[in-house]
């Protein structure tokens, strides 16, 4: 299918999306469910005060700053556990401890330990997505290929030679993955985080708009939100991706 073609097709798919919407507040006629044109208003009522960028700046900037912790340690983790069987089997409980452990009381545990602070937030999210991180990559790591892992032997390729051109190139998907839904997740974390203890992004406004009942102006930041970091998927996501796994045509 071509490109035009897909587009197309999607650009359908959302039309049809409005209409179900549309007609779906005009039946319940309700402010609980406000049409298209209500949110879209709210949402530019929001962007000329100034409130909507710069609240969707802040969250963003939480958001970058969790996710590269989180990809940083927890692809470390995963690498060192997936080629090591010791260190698997030592530490290994320890991740699926905390791949358990829900969100909330983590959150909870680092402003009681932390305070109301940035740096507890950003741990609190960081944490959360650890653990998610290193599963995916400690099955990526166990199942690289045995012959590359010989070959790199019989050159004598170093550490961090081996590590460079035959570990992390193999590993490419995993990381992908590991991105892609630490993305999704670690938004979600935030907008929690600044809902129970900061004092200003986009969880700040929807907790502000769910006490005044504002549901246009939920719907507005939602959508908005939505949009910028599907922006962030389709334009450094998946062109990183095509760009990193170019080795393997």
């Amino acid at each position: 299918m071509s490109a035009a073609a897909r587009l197309g097709l999607t650009a359908t798919s959302l039309l049809a999306l409005l209409l179900l919407w549309q007609l779906a507040a005009w039946w319940i006629a309700s402010p609980l469910l406000p049409d298209p044109a209500a949110v879209v208003e709210a949402g530019m009522r929001a962007t000329r005060t100034g409130v909507l960028p710069s609240s969707i700046a802040i969250t963003l900037g939480r958001v970058a700053a969790s996710f590269l912790i989180a990809m940083v340690v927890g692809s470390a983790i995963g690498i060192l556990l997936g080629r090591s069987p010791a260190l698997n089997e030592l530490f290994g409980p320890w991740v699926i401890v905390l791949l358990n452990l829900p969100a909330l009381v983590v959150i909870i545990l680092c402003y009681v330990w932390f305070g109301l602070t940035e740096a507890a937030a950003i741990t609190a999210v960081s944490i959360n997505k650890i653990p998610n991180v290193a599963v995916t990559l400690r099955e990526g790591a166990a199942a690289l290929s045995r012959d590359l892992d010989e070959m790199a032997r019989v050159y004598r390729l170093g550490p961090l030679a081996t590590l460079r051109h035959v570990v992390l190139p193999q590993l490419v998907p995993f990381f992908a993955a590991s991105a892609r839904s630490g993305l999704a997740l670690t938004w979600k974390i935030v907008l929690v985080v600044e809902l129970l203890g900061r004092s200003n992004g986009v969880g700040f406004e929807l907790q502000t708009a769910f006490q005044l009942f504002d549901v246009a102006t939920i719907l507005a930041y939602a959508l908005a939100f939505t949009a910028v970091v599907q922006f962030i998927e389709v334009g450094l996501m998946q062109p990183w991706e095509r760009h990193a796994g170019r080795w393997r045509r």
